[in-house]
């Protein structure tokens, strides 16, 4: 019976039961699942010129041997064993140390391939490896497997080489002949072949392409069938909110709206009036009037008797939203609601019951809105703030308390549009790129560690003044490992330089939600003048009377990072200012130290961010629903993976692609991915 790719991995001749033991620990049972274990790297034996070698280069030739191999055993029972060997018109000398047993296998006449560090001098190669025979193909570039346990390298190999040649042509190919063709792209028999077994370095960098462009691909047609299928007419609920309502809101706010505030309200009212659903995404920096774009969207929606939801990550965050929300709405006989987990029973109950019958309008909380118990009466409008902290499971289990709400998501940390493209492809983007009028940018300094005391002399002057500070510190206790600054000690040194003249807070992320909230209040209202803390208020409260940060060991920090913390200051009409205090012991800690006091341009910095430090630094991979693609890198492959949404777009608009039979393996992808229902997207 035929070897089929699907079979266990004991089907293929020499697998018993300890091999297929040593396969499991790497978690390899099915032939598709060895041969799709690539390797980590490849060891280029490609043939050296002799005349071109350098002194002291690793190098590969091939030649006969000319003279019987010798060996030679030191007292100590180390051995040398050597033997000449004729490269064109060269005779050299080859040397293996402590490899005495290969002297029966070197015979006198025979043709032999020798790689190792080369002596020009001596005309010598002292040689670590050798392959019998003329040089193949497969021998040029030899895989190395990152394996586990007693499994060999050549043991893989030789199973890797089975597993191909046993299965070649049964793979259903991803990708159509007519893309292949088109893009100049392998098969993927012909991938995997170079993959594993190259027949030069150029041909592997064309069988990684391929599977680059594979990633890529299947990622964003599932992105664009999703984005196409939401887009779909009649998937959505037209709300036909009061304009004349909406703008005399507007003006009552009281502030004037920036103009990208007003260009996103714009955005936010088409999707609003459409009968598509919007799934938007608001990014916007720091300080920059997202909430008041929020208020805006849910007065619109409840003119036209719908009600809102608005989802924030901690309950005292929650709390201010509802305070400000409050300010704005209520004038106008908008009930606004606050639900958080601390909420009492009988307030809860009462709330709930206002909130079915649909006398509450506006419902803000934790993550306690996506209870069962909490009925909306007709929920229209879902905004999620800082929506990278709640799992894709709580924001669909809020989506889901209405029939089609529009949804509208808002995060304060810039993603630049590298990963915008592929994180948040099936989403509208808005962004609000401008800052209120009148907002001091902040002053960011870096110094050396040894500069505190001056620096704390300075920090007294602030608060002498009436105003707060913040200390953030990388660390919560001090670590045996990590010779960094940690929050528990400088909140005792604080402590005692302030003594009786001022109140320091410590906050951390051990401390239970209700502590946090209370330290966070007491800051908030004053009470506390110093708060020292770990980076859990990177997303926090508004304190406009914050005006001084230090951030220790500011180099065990993203850009992005300290972008968020540094925001949690300069909210106010005062002049503030930001001390970075880093040693950095690289260019790359130098680097972002600049670049923070250069800027304090958000998405400048994202940016600079994906340069350094790569995706995932930006919220977490697994946060931010980043795909973990093995072959591809979305910041550095950026321009192919544009190229490659622009052709998954096309490709879903072409009526071929849903009626002919060579686009039915993607078709079927589709529909395993979940993203189509039986149905077709016009």
């Amino acid at each position: 019976m035929p070897i089929h790719y699907t079979d266990p991995i004991t089907r293929l001749k020499g697998v018993g039961q300890a091999t297929e033991d040593k396969l499991t620990e790497l978690g390899i049972e099915t032939i598709e699942q060895l041969i799709y274990t690539f390797p980590q790297r490849h060891d280029d034996f490609t043939l050296s010129d002799l005349e071109r070698a350098e002194h002291g280069q690793k190098i590969t030739v091939e030649g006969r041997i000319e003279s019987p191999a010798t060996v030679f055993f030191t007292s100590r029972g180390r051995s040398r064993l050597q033997f000449h060997l004729k490269v064109g018109p060269h005779l050299i000398k080859v040397v293996f140390f402590n490899q005495h047993y290969l002297k029966d296998r070197l015979t006198a006449g025979e043709i032999v391939t020798v790689n190792g560090k080369w002596d020009r001098g001596r005309q010598t190669i002292t040689a670590q490896k050798h392959f019998q025979g003329p040089q193949t193909d497969e021998e040029q570039m030899e895989p190395v497997y990152r394996l586990k346990g007693k499994m060999h390298q050549k043991t893989f190999r030789k199973l890797i080489r089975q597993g191909l040649d046993a299965t070649k042509g049964q793979l259903a190919d991803p990708l159509p002949e007519v893309i292949r063709l088109q893009e100049e792209l392998l098969s993927i028999d012909e991938a995997l072949e170079q993959l594993h077994f190259p027949t030069s370095p150029e041909e592997n960098e064309r069988a990684r392409h391929r599977l680059k462009y594979e990633e890529f691909f299947l990622f964003q047609l599932k992105m664009m069938a999703m984005k196409q299928k939401r887009k779909k007419p009649g998937t959505g609920t037209v709300i036909a909110y009061d304009n004349d309502r909406l703008k005399e809101m507007i003006q009552s706010l009281p502030f004037e709206m920036t103009n990208a505030q007003k260009r996103v309200v714009n955005e936010i009212c088409r999707d609003l009036k459409s009968d598509i659903q919007m799934n938007r995404l608001l990014q916007g920096d720091v300080g920059s009037g997202k909430t008041a774009v929020a208020a805006v969207a849910m007065f619109a929606a409840i003119t036209a008797g719908k009600q809102c939801a608005f989802m924030a990550p901690t309950e005292i965050l929650a709390e201010q939203h509802a305070e400000t929300l409050a300010d704005w709405l209520e004038p106008f006989g908008i009930r606004v609601g606050f639900l958080a987990g601390s909420t009492r029973v009988k307030a809860r109950r009462e709330l709930l019951e206002h909130l079915a019958t649909g006398e509450l309008h506006v419902l803000i909380g934790t993550h306690a809105l996506i209870q069962p118990d909490v009925v909306f009466h007709d929920l229209g409008l879902v905004i999620t703030d800082e929506q990278h902290r709640f799992g894709v499971e709580q924001r669909r289990l809020l989506k889901e308390k209405g029939e089609t709400p529009d949804v509208l998501f808002m995060t304060a940390t810039p993603i630049p549009r590298t990963l915008a493209v592929t994180t948040f492809g099936e989403m509208d983007v808005s962004i609000i790129d401008e800052l209120p009028a009148g907002r001091k940018k902040i002053e960011t300094y870096w110094m050396k560690e040894d500069a505190l005391l001056p620096l704390l002399k300075r920090m007294e002057v602030e608060l002498d003044q009436g105003r707060q500070a913040y200390v953030i510190c990388p660390l919560i206790e001090e670590s045996d490992k990590l010779d960094v600054q940690n929050a528990v000690d400088v909140h005792q040194q604080l402590e005692q330089y302030y003594a009786e003249r001022y109140s320091v807070g410590l906050m951390h992320g051990r401390l239970h939600s209700d502590q946090k909230d209370a330290v966070m209040r007491e800051f908030a209202e004053g009470r506390v003048h110093v708060l020292v803390s770990t980076t859990v208020v990177e997303v926090g409260v508004n304190v406009p009377n914050a005006t001084f940060m230090i951030i220790y060991d500011a180099t065990r920090f993203g850009l992005s990072q300290l972008h968020q913390l540094r925001g949690r200051i300069g909210r106010g009409e005062h002049q503030s200012y930001c001390i970075l205090l880093a040693d950095p012991k690289n260019e790359e800690g130098r680097e972002r130290m600049q670049s923070m006091v250069a800027t304090t341009d958000g998405f400048l910095l994202a940016e600079k961010d994906l340069q350094l430090r790569g995706s995932g630094d930006l919220f977490g991979t697994k946060q931010s629903g980043m795909p973990d693609f093995h072959f591809g890198d979305p910041v550095n492959d950026f321009a192919l993976m544009q190229q490659v949404q622009q052709r998954a777009t096309q490709l879903l608009e072409n009526p071929a692609f849903w009626e002919e039979e060579r686009y039915a393996p993607l078709r079927t992808y589709l529909h395993e991915s979940n993203v189509l229902s039986g149905e077709r997207i016009d």
